[in-house]
């Protein structure tokens, strides 16, 4: 196993670490503990060559290694998606790891105290004012929990009682969590607007700049936050392999082997596996497929050694769950639409089924938040310059255009890539930006926090 990191990061939880609710190692369970067994290499894949069968990579210390293989599983999963709009790789704050989670926790409380601290009102209504791009499961959660959290806040500090805390909820779709049915939407917009996010459905970010926003109405709103919760794209990884892809995503048969390269085994957000329950389009990025798909992998790793048979990918439904923080919550189990307390229930419980590891941990935080409530302190031990947005470029233009057939072949049939540490671009941080920190190109493989993503 190569990776960046030492542990698995369990995605579906990560806006409970950064309100608050959950303390940050709760959700990353150590892979020493969870792939006993296994040889685990921390570094970052810079080269693959598919005719050797070799691997290279480059470990934290700039140390090099490199391993020959028989079988190959690509699970590399996916980054952030960005789309080419000015100022957002200057200005957004990403969400999908555990410093930037942590970091944005400490965000947060930051702009309640600094907006507590100052005798201008213009400038406490834009310290409160919080933009989160994209109303999908990451955007609607944060924006929910996030709501809650800066309110209580709020409401704790005199000088701010008379000033509004505001989110906004912006998405080019016509409703919240368009990838999920009706009822499922429907509860989450209730819950939003109960806690005061106003949803601006069909519009989006025309521009990013310090201190403010533009929509694409036209309306300039002055913000100090702005969160990008558009959507994830494959890592660029994949792409760069020479291998058919489809969107970025590896092409692959239903038993997740590669065409013509039976040794190599893709799944997960990395790969394009048919679903033939939707007449063999690609499955959906979410963790049900992801974690399934990974045990088809295994499996067929084993028969392709003689052990066992080996089988085609098919999976039935289990419904999704969204977790909007306290006892609210929507799910569908089974196709059965639920709400509030017992759909909590059933989402949170899905949780701590899914998890790898730290059950009990979680489940003891999460009786500690409704009991004795929680701490609203700053760490201060994650700087805005380590959490840039994951992948600080656009995605390509040609991103949804229709599958490659027939790539362009590089060398060898490999790919090379420099470590991130030696392409830092560090700019001096604008405090008067919507968020305080210093964008960077970097480029996570390996990152199973994906496989874990989404119910």
């Amino acid at each position: 196993m190569i990776d960046q990191q030492d542990h698995f990061l369990y995605l579906p939880l990560l806006p409970e670490v950064a309100v608050g609710t959950l303390e940050p190692r709760r959700i990353a369970v150590p892979l020493a503990d969870s792939l006993r067994g296994a040889d685990i290499r921390l570094g970052s894949v810079d080269q693959i060559d598919i005719d050797e069968r070799s691997i290279a990579w480059v470990d934290p210390d700039g140390g090099r290694g490199q391993v020959q293989y028989d079988r190959l599983v690509l699970a590399a999963g996916s980054t952030h998606k960005l789309l080419p709009i000015p100022g957002v790789a200057e200005y957004a704050h990403g969400f999908r790891s555990l410093p930037e989670a942590i970091y944005l926790r400490d965000h947060l409380v930051r702009q309640v105290e600094l907006a507590s601290a100052s005798m201008d009102p213009a400038e406490q209504r834009a310290r409160l004012t919080f933009v989160t791009v994209g109303a999908g499961y990451t955007g609607t959660e944060v924006a929910a929990q996030g709501a809650t959290l800066t309110s209580l806040l709020a409401e704790s500090r005199p000088t701010l009682r008379n000033i509004p805390v505001r989110w906004l909820l912006l998405d080019l779709a016509p409703r919240v969590l368009p990838e999920l049915d009706q009822a499922l939407s429907r509860t989450a917009t209730r819950v939003l607007r109960q806690r005061g996010v106003e949803i601006h459905t069909e519009q989006s970010l025309t521009e990013a700049m310090p201190g403010k926003v533009r929509l694409s109405t036209g309306e300039e709103v002055a913000a100090h936050t702005l969160i990008w919760c558009v959507g994830v794209r494959p890592d660029p990884l994949v792409a760069e392999l020479g291998l058919p892809t489809d969107k970025g995503r590896l092409i692959v048969g239903p038993d997740l082997g590669v065409p013509g390269h039976p040794e190599i085994i893709a799944c997960g957000d990395a790969a394009a596996v048919p679903d033939h329950t939707r007449g063999g389009a690609p499955t959906a990025m979410t963790a049900q497929h992801a974690t399934r798909q990974g045990r088809l992998a295994a499996r067929n790793i084993a028969a392709s050694f003689g052990y066992g048979r080996s089988s085609t990918y098919r999976h039935h439904d289990l419904g999704f769950v969204v977790e909007l923080g306290g006892a609210d919550a929507a799910a569908n189990p089974l196709g059965v639409p639920l709400s509030g307390f017992p759909a909590a229930i059933i989402t949170r419980s899905y949780h701590l089924l899914s998890m790898p590891g730290n059950r009990l941990r979680v489940a003891t935080d999460w009786v500690l938040d409704a009991t004795v409530g929680r701490q609203a302190t700053q760490f201060g031990i994650v700087r805005g310059e380590h959490v840039p947005l994951e992948a600080t470029r656009p995605a390509p233009p040609n991103e949804n255009a229709d599958p490659v057939t027939n790539p362009a072949q590089p060398s060898k049939r490999s790919i090379r890539r420099c470590d991130s540490s030696s392409h830092e671009t560090p700019r001096k941080p604008d405090s008067s930006g919507p968020v305080e920190g210093v964008p960077r190109l970097r480029f996570l493989r390996g990152r199973r926090a994906v496989q874990a993503g989404r119910p």
